[in-house]
């Protein structure tokens, strides 16, 4: 009997969470994404810049697309100046590296910089879906420069 019980709320639990993303009138819900970049400096000495990137503008991207088939190779024409942001938040971070190599005060000051910002981002109702990273580092004698980059991916329901 336990089992079956168990079981019995499994199958609700499942149901229940599978129709909680409807919304009242029945229909699937529509999501917002928004993207937050960190790009930290690797460069030796300090010299980069390091900063949190947040577009506080929209874009559709349909306006800057183009299909391409065997009939229609017309590329999509759009200039540099219409797909620029002018909109957007700097938020400043410190380099990896100073005079005397690697800085972990810093990584950990952009740690919790970094942090704030995701939890302003989860209380104002952004759910992070995804998280990516890349870093371009030193590419050997005489290059000197690199950054590490991570995005930040959130969605949320709109009503």
């Amino acid at each position: 009997m336990k089992k079956t019980t168990l079981i019995f709320a499994l199958v609700v639990l499942v149901i229940f969470v599978s129709n909680a993303q409807e919304t009242t009138n029945g229909s699937k819900p529509k999501f917002e994404v928004k993207v937050i970049t960190s790009v930290e400096s690797i460069i030796p000495s300090g010299i980069g810049r390091s900063r949190i990137i947040s577009a506080n503008e929209k874009k559709d991207y349909k306006q800057y697309s183009s299909t391409q088939t065997k009939e229609e190779n017309t590329r999509n024409k759009s200039k540099r100046k219409d797909i620029r942001v002018k909109d957007f938040e700097e938020t400043k971070l410190l380099n990896f590296f100073n005079i005397t190599g690697i800085r972990f005060q810093n990584i950990a000051s952009n740690d919790a910089i970094i942090s704030s910002k995701l939890t302003e981002m989860l209380e104002q109702g952004w759910d992070l879906s995804f998280v990516t990273s890349a870093v371009e580092s030193d590419a050997g004698e005489g290059d000197n420069k690199g950054i590490f980059i991570t995005r930040y991916i959130f969605k949320r329901i709109i009503e």
